[in-house]
């Protein structure tokens, strides 16, 4: 992070300023609630949707049978910081504007509870607020010099000292932790850690209550050591429009959770170090492929909460039925039975262990997993759950080929992956290589961790063995030969329309520097240029539901947001003149404006929807976004995002959906899948790739080896990319090894379209930062083109003339601009079309 002065805090916005406009052709989205606020029938239908599913992404942790506790009680003392300021998702990209969000207080209300916690609530606002000021003042002291660090900064919890009550029948304490864009979490009391207020609270109303849970209103995993006491935690997750409601129906036994874990929780000193995390200029990826319980499981840490884990009100017992391998193929049928007393759900998970013959191996990786349906106590469901060996093939740096190696590889089926059976050994007799490709994306300097501990003879007996035939896997050689096609309308433009096409919409004038949001819809993230008649592609930011301004106004030049040019959260921790210099790039609405309104469904985080391991709950979630994106006139949503959690402290984990990049890529796949379904909208997988971490995002170098990069952060974009073929991908602001992840032809065209035979666009993340005092320099639009991205967005006008100077000066080819330009144009098409 470097200084900054005024202009330069305008480059950091990475929600697209909405610029001074300049008359437009062209029509308004204009399907807008106007300044009536009459609810749309869309909101109404939506949440009752999703009603139906969010109790299947939270992940019971605990229990002991006090819950749910029925219509028995009707009285609740509501303790904790998630009570009044209950978190429906994480801050940037991902706030979406919903019309209401109850708290949890509110949510006990309305369902005939009376709080019996009103004062320690009041009192609580007071210590919050004053402790939010003295924050705001220490902050500020802090980044005198570059008040832009202080964007998206989340406050830790305040410690205090508010009278409770020790006793009674009913305790409810709801911990709630924000993260979001543009700021990594820390590992401190009030964030990772709990204060010392939390945890005496919370020892005591265990001990005191007859009936007490602990619920996590978390985007993300905290420390609960210490808490070995607490007999009942619920991780409610943030779930969108009906966080509260959903806890109050999990309480009260009208739901129930059925969530598992798609990331460890553990103590934080259990986590890999990841020593330089945060650092401002290279973060190395010194832990390989042991990410999360890959790491766990090998080095056998005794972990709190395990990968895959997660109980319910109910119990459950499994059994492995048959096993069978055709062709590569292997599959389990195994059933499920309820041998509890209340309704429920089940998963099961099924684990590769691999040999590690001539190559380090983690114990096991996920393959696949499935989940029942309800299941009433003492019935039982039967699931069939397969994979393919050659999906899970390793890579070998040293002959560049994902090749099967010579030994066992023993299969697992279970309940999380730490209660797992075996169901069948899969013999390969010699090494077998799959896929032969390059290594493409340079080296980091070091050597990735290699777990000393050799893996621990297990009995075997008894479980069926098969020997995989070499030839039922077809070898496959990667020529990266792709033609990339001209359309000879593109090639009838002038220079200037083509270098348009691959700059994101922007305006003439002093604001141009800045770039524009949409015009066409009011708070969408971005359009494509309005030249040779054609439409503008809309896009809007993701991916907890459509992000679009709550308020606008429209004149002659188009819709425009009330709102502020960026979300309160991000700015409220910037110096007033800063905010005001934020507050002047917005066009102001005339006296007699009329003033609309627009709101769309918050759906669950990411992290939240993999927790349900429902993939076709995703697909809904896809579906509701879709159809919103169709009435409000959005042709790209920027989502899914499915980084992997490699880190705790990583401020967007919320985002994404796991430490796994099979879980990752099955559920961008089906929200993919639900939004495509739809004519004319399309989704953008987000960020490509190896973006796990926020500070100094733009800068920071990701420095990890040709397999990491392979097996654990491309892994998913691959899965979600051949089984759904989703229309735009947005590449990442940070660096692989040196080089702009945006500028790397290897990554975009020789990964991306030639290995992974993606036939789609690619755009930038929002680059809008000109700091030019990093280690690293800035991504430049006509290296982007080069490499076969598409559109750089949002777009300036110094953005367009890098273009036409590289197309004068020689280090951008016509024909480079011209595939580029052609894959814009022909998406526009479609679309009009």
């Amino acid at each position: 992070m470097k200084f900054f002065d005024l202009i330069s805090y305008a480059l950091c916005i990475f929600n697209i300023a909405l610029a001074i406009p300049v008359p437009q052709e062209g029509s308004v989205s204009t399907n807008q609630t106007e300044s009536t606020g009459d609810i749309n029938q869309f909101e109404i239908d939506h949440v009752n949707i999703l009603d139906n599913y969010l109790s299947e992404c939270t992940v019971l942790l605990r229990k002991n049978g006090d819950f749910p506790i029925g219509n028995t009680l009707k009285s609740v003392y509501l303790y904790g910081n998630g009570v009044r300021k209950t978190i429906k998702g994480g801050t940037g990209s991902g706030d979406v504007n919903s019309r209401y969000v109850d708290t949890v207080e509110e949510a006990f209300t309305k369902a005939g509870f009376e709080i019996l916690t009103k004062d320690y609530l009041d009192e609580y606002d007071k210590v919050y607020d004053e402790a939010k000021v003295e924050f705001k003042e220490y902050i500020m002291s802090q980044n005198q010099a570059n008040p832009m660090a202080n964007m998206g900064v989340i406050m830790p919890e305040p410690e205090y000292d508010i009278p409770y009550a020790t006793e009674g029948d009913l305790a409810i304490y709801v911990l709630a932790r924000i993260s979001g864009e543009g700021s990594d979490r820390n590992a401190i009391k009030g964030d990772v850690y709990l204060t010392d207020t939390e945890r005496k609270m919370i020892l005591d109303l265990n001990k005191g209550f007859k009936k007490f849970i602990l619920v996590l209103n978390t985007g993300g995993a905290v420390d609960l050591s210490g808490l070995e006491e607490v007999k009942n935690i619920l991780v409610l997750s943030q779930l969108g429009v009906n966080t509260s409601k959903t806890l109050v129906d999990i309480v009260t036994g009208d739901k129930y959770p059925s969530g598992k874990l798609t990331t460890t929780w553990t103590k934080f000193e259990d986590y890999p170090t990841n020593d330089n995390f945060r650092d401002p200029d290279d973060t190395n990826y010194k832990e390989g492929i042991y990410v999360g319980y890959r790491y766990f499981d090998t080095v056998g840490i005794d972990v709190m909460f395990p990968f895959g884990f997660g109980l319910g009100y109910t119990d459950f017992e499994f059994d492995v039925g048959s096993s069978k391998l055709v062709g590569e193929k292997f599959e389990v049928t195994a059933s499920v039975k309820n041998v509890g007393q209340y309704n429920g759900k089940e998963v099961l998970e099924l684990y590769l262990s691999k040999p590690g013959t001539t190559i380090d191996e983690p114990y096991q990786i996920l393959v696949n997993f499935a989940k029942t349906k309800e299941l009433k106590p003492n019935t039982e469901d039967t699931l069939k759950l397969s994979f393919k060996l050659s999906d899970f093939a390793s890579y070998d740096e040293k002959t560049a080929t994902y090749f099967l190696d010579e030994g066992s590889y023993v299969v697992r089926v279970g309940n999380s992956s730490r209660n797992t059976l075996p169901c069948g050994v899969i013999n390969v007799e010699s090494r077998i290589d799959v896929r032969k490709v390059a290594n493409k994306m340079g080296k980091p300097g070091f050597e990735d961790f290699v777990p000393e501990n050799k893996r621990n003879q297990e009995d075997l007996s008894g479980v069926e063995v098969f020997t995989l035939k070499a030839e039922s896997i077809k070898q496959e050689t990667i020529p990266y030969d792709k033609k990339y096609i001209i359309s000879e309308d593109v090639k009838a433009l002038s220079v200037e329309d083509k270098a348009k096409l691959v700059i994101g919409a922007f305006q003439d004038g002093p604001v141009s520097t800045i770039g524009s949001a949409s015009i066409t819809a009011a708070g969408a993230a971005g359009e494509t240029a309005r030249i040779a008649g054609l439409k503008p592609v809309v896009m809007a930011d993701g991916p907890a539901g459509l992000r679009l301004a709550k308020d606008y106004f429209i004149d002659e030049y188009g819709a425009h947001s009330t709102d502020g040019i960026l979300p309160a959260s991000m700015i409220e921790y910037l110096p007033e003149e800063t905010k005001a210099f934020f507050e002047s790039l917005s066009p102001k609405p005339p006296a007699d404006a009329v003033i609309y309104h627009q709101y769309t469904t918050a759906i669950p985080i990411g992290t939240a929807i993999a927790q349900s391991w429902n993939r076709q709950f995703a697909e809904v979630c896809g579906d509701i976004v879709a159809n919103e994106m169709e009435f409000f006139k959005i042709n790209l949503w920027l989502a899914p995002a499915l980084n992997i959690h490699r880190s705790i402290l990583c401020g967007r984990n919320f985002e994404y959906y796991s430490e796994d990049p099979l879980i990752s890529g099955s559920f961008a796949s089906s929200i993919t899948s639900g939004i495509q379904k739809h004519r004319n909208v399309f989704v953008t997988l987000k960020h490509f790739a190896a973006n796990n971490q926020e500070t100094n995002r733009t800068y920071n170098s990701s420095n990890l080896s040709e397999r990491t990069l392979r097996e654990i952060y491309l892994k998913g974009f691959e899965i979600a990319i051949k089984e759904a073929h989703p229309k735009a991908i947005m590449t990442s602001y940070n660096l692989i090894n040196g080089v702009h992840s945006s500028e790397s032809k290897e990554l975009t065209s020789d990964i991306l379209r030639n290995e992974f035979g993606y036939n789609g666009i690619v755009m930038t993340d929002w680059v809008t930062d000109r700091n030019s005092g990093s280690k690293y320099p800035n991504a430049y639009p006509h290296k982007v083109i080069k490499a076969t991205g598409d559109i750089f967005m949002p777009g300036t006008v110094d953005d367009y003339n890098d273009i036409l100077e590289a197309i004068e000066n020689g280090s951008l080819t016509m024909e480079e601009l011209e595939m580029s330009a052609s894959r814009i144009y022909n998406l526009a098409k479609e679309i009009e079309n």
